[in-house]
């Protein structure tokens, strides 16, 4: 696996916010312990917790929890197609959407546990696979460049991100 930080010039300056927050050079143990911290903060969490706002206009911990696995997944299936050298363009998506519709507040915090689980795993293990060349191919996403190096630490920059909001404004 290419070892590094990804460099400014394999992602959008927009990400550089969720890049920054990743600490060290391992991406994939980055992402294994993001997974036993995740779970952990979702084993402490009740029910009444999960549906808590800390705004009404505001999503609800469960509606956190299923953003950061959508999206995950959509980082991925970019990590996916640019890993295996496809060079079409990839569409942007639009997150507030994506919620809107996900019914993530039916659910139960520990159905959606499993899943942020199953997701983080299967993408760990995607990316364990990637050699050299496929970690630093460059493909387009949302119109911007970008590197399957910069998606693995773009994915664990936005889990970082929402893991700090739900521990700061949240619990």
């Amino acid at each position: 696996m290419v070892q590094g930080r990804p460099s400014t010039d394999e992602y959008a300056p927009y990400y550089g916010k969720y890049i920054d927050l990743v600490p060290g050079d391992d991406i994939l143990a980055a992402l294994q312990q993001q997974l036993d911290a995740m779970l952990a903060l979702l084993g402490g969490l009740s029910e009444s917790q999960g549906d808590q706002r800390y705004a009404p206009d505001k999503w609800s911990i469960k509606e956190v929890v299923g953003h950061i696995i959508d999206v995950e997944r959509i980082f991925a299936y970019r990590a996916l197609r640019i890993g295996r050298n496809d060079a079409t363009p990839l569409a942007g998506f639009e997150h507030d959407d994506y919620v809107a519709v996900a019914q993530f507040g039916r659910r139960t915090v520990a159905d959606l546990a499993v899943e942020y689980a199953l997701v983080r795993r299967s993408n760990v293990e995607l990316l364990r696979h990637f050699d050299d060349a496929a970690w630093m191919r460059r493909g387009t996403a949302s119109g911007n460049p970008v590197t399957v190096r910069a998606l693995a630490y773009m994915m664990a920059g936005h889990d970082l991100h929402h893991r700090q909001l739900l521990q700061s404004r949240y619990l």
